[in-house]
């Protein structure tokens, strides 16, 4: 087991629906107080998680979003944007809400294939390669992902995702990933994707990521965040210092929320530029670099030399 790199644990991660709800953290709205936020927080999550073991339908989707247009119209990160991280029966899971600034139709002409996953999950910095095979079963992207941006992509471990595209029609469009197993004992890696139309101008989706975990897993996961991860924070806002400074959600849950911010923002760039990698590229790290706190790794010089010298390998 290597645990002497301070990102290998950043980079576990996949996506499916809720199948078990047994604690949450949710960043909600500026300026509620802690027990009402938790409050808040809570009730607006049980209801995201009606459909506990598949995708939601179009329908359900719909229902969301009318739930959820308050909450996101005072949305913490200034743009209507929800985020959550859960554990699972198995695992963990973070789930990202968001309205975006493309119709449907856009979304379905750019996320449908599995090409431009691979090109939307490769502005992620860890994720150094990432190539498709099609066959008479269908697709499969296979995800070469490295412990730390610096080391060679011989050293990547891969993912190998299973592509479905579930329904794509005017008003629906859904996307899954699935890989059976990942690195240190982690397994049953899911990436779930699904957007209705908000208006004719923009689109409401839902993109969500788990894994599964053994034990193995769970005492490597707990040393890394006794030593290496022991600073690093989510988003969720649990309270306040005594001079009023955000106290942010750490530990597992802190983890999967990074995760699901990195590949919310991964997939918002590549809608901004599915032709130009250089502006997708610029795009992604200027988003990351919003939150500085949460997000920071890299500088934005040595982060596109490293994408363009993967682009030649």
């Amino acid at each position: 087991m290597v645990l002497s790199n301070t990102h290998l644990f950043e980079l576990l991660s996949a996506a499916m629906p809720v199948r078990a709800l047994r604690s949450i953290s949710c960043v909600m709205a500026k300026g509620l107080d802690q027990r009402g936020a938790a409050v808040a927080a809570l009730a607006v999550v049980m209801a995201l998680t009606a459909s506990a073991a598949q995708a939601s339908s179009a329908d359900e989707l719909s229902g969301k979003l009318t739930l959820l247009r308050g909450p996101l119209d005072r949305s913490a990160f200034n743009r209507p944007l929800m985020l959550n991280a859960s554990d699972t029966a198995n695992g963990l899971q973070g789930d990202v809400y968001a309205i975006v600034d493309h119709p449907l139709a856009a979304l379905s002409s750019t996320l449908s294939t599995p090409d431009a996953w691979c090109q939307a999950m490769l502005l992620h910095v860890s994720n150094r390669r990432c190539t498709v095979s099609t066959e008479a079963a269908g697709s499969t992207l296979a995800l070469s992902v490295v412990r730390k941006y610096d080391q060679p992509v011989d050293s990547a471990f891969r993912l190998v995702f299973d592509f479905r595209l579930i329904d794509a029609t005017p008003q629906h469009l859904q996307v899954q990933l699935g890989a059976s197993a990942g690195p240190l004992g982690t397994s049953n890696y899911r990436i779930a994707f699904e957007a209705i139309p908000a208006d004719a101008a923009h689109s409401f989706l839902h993109f969500s990521y788990s894994y599964d975990e053994n034990a193995l897993t769970s005492v490597a996961m707990q040393a890394y965040l006794a030593t290496f991860g022991r600073s690093k924070v989510g988003f969720s806002v649990l309270g306040r210092t005594a001079d009023g400074q955000p106290e942010y959600i750490r530990g597992m849950h802190g983890l999967v929320e990074r995760n699901a911010m990195r590949y919310f923002l991964a997939v918002d760039a590549y809608l901004d530029a599915p032709r130009d990698a250089i502006s997708r590229r610029n795009a992604w790290y200027a988003a990351t670099e919003q939150y500085p706190r949460q997000l920071h790794e890299i500088d934005r010089q040595t982060y596109l030399e490293l994408k363009a010298a993967d682009d030649h390998r």
